[in-house]
């Protein structure tokens, strides 16, 4: 009896040890984007999916799952297996949320291992045709004379959108209304629809809009004008001297999930950053490669949430 018990045991470490042995990837891996459909998380995850699943064959599937400012989908990733099979597409909304949004049911940097940034993309200030302002100061000048009657749209609290929309409110002095929405893909359909008046959004994903007259360009929010309409002028130079903002992505996995794999993931992701078509691609798009290493990226992370909390200290800025 005792024999049989201990040829068990011996079997059941064996069994163990094979199963802890076994190669990374040797099943499909999920990347879940805490936004909706069509926004540049969505987007870029999966190219990365698409890329990774070529890199390191098996398949790299996309689950949205969008809510509460990126809280819902990053705390299912953050509850997961720590074994790579479950990744996170994050952006500055989560360094954001650290400060802005304590009470959360996890903590981005003990709950969550940095993997890799992806990109940062310069936004877009856009206003429905229906708003009578054909520049950014006259959008000002109107926004002044009738405080709360111009609302703007967001994906969210915390979020990128909604983060741009406050400093454009602070630089500028003026009263707006804020319209958060589930996701990035609704408040696009609230600015296109005229069910609000403002939205900044990423210029990868609002500028065709522009282009076909659906919306009107107010100005971008980088340093120096984008490649992808460079006929809009920055903020800055339009009418908010020192005016800056922007919404970057990167790769998190499960806190305990192995050293090997995340280096691994790390050094695939660098690989398609590095890539010349990729750089073309995207620059073309508005956006631009972030290719750093594991240590990099945590350090950039913890610098994101020191820069964002005092910001929203500041400003006693609470989520809505």
């Amino acid at each position: 009896m005792m024999r049989s018990i201990l040829a068990a045991f011996a079997a059941a470490l064996v069994a163990s040890s094979a199963l802890a042995q076994q190669p990374w990837p040797s099943r499909a891996v999920k990347i879940v984007v805490p936004f909706g459909v069509g926004g540049p998380a969505d987007l870029y995850a999966r190219f990365l999916a698409s890329r990774l699943g070529e890199a390191l064959g098996q398949s790299f599937v996309v689950e949205n799952r969008p809510g509460g400012g990126a809280i819902v989908g990053t705390e299912a990733v953050a509850k997961s297996a720590p074994d790579g099979y479950t990744l996170l597409m994050m952006s500055n909304t989560h360094t954001v949320n650290e400060t802005l949004i304590p009470q959360k049911p996890y903590e981005l940097m003990r709950d969550l291992a940095p993997i890799a940034g992806v990109n940062y993309s310069d936004l877009l200030m856009v206003v429905h045709p229906s708003v009578p302002a054909t520049n950014l100061k006259e959008f000002i000048a109107l926004a002044k004379a009738k405080p709360r009657s111009l609302n703007y749209a967001s994906s969210g609290p915390g979020t990128p959108y909604h983060m741009a929309g406050e400093l454009f409110k602070h630089m500028a002095g003026v009263d707006l209304v804020h319209v958060p929405y589930k996701g990035s893909d609704g408040a696009r359909v609230g600015i296109l629809g005229g069910q609000v008046h403002m939205m900044i959004d990423a210029i990868t994903t609002m500028a065709p809009n522009v282009r076909a007259g659906k919306v009107k360009a107010m100005g971008t929010t980088g340093k120096a004008r984008s490649s992808v309409l460079p006929e809009v002028p920055t903020l800055a130079e339009a009418g908010i001297p020192g005016y800056e903002a922007g919404i970057w992505l990167g790769l998190m996995a499960p806190a305990g999930t192995p050293r090997p794999i995340l280096e691994r993931l790390n050094a695939e992701v660098v690989k398609v950053l590095n890539a010349a078509d990729v750089k073309e691609a995207w620059t073309r798009q508005g956006a631009q490669p972030m290719p750093m290493t594991i240590a990099e990226f945590e350090r950039f992370l913890r610098e994101e949430i020191a820069k964002w909390g005092a910001l929203v200290r500041a400003t006693g800025m609470k989520p809505e």
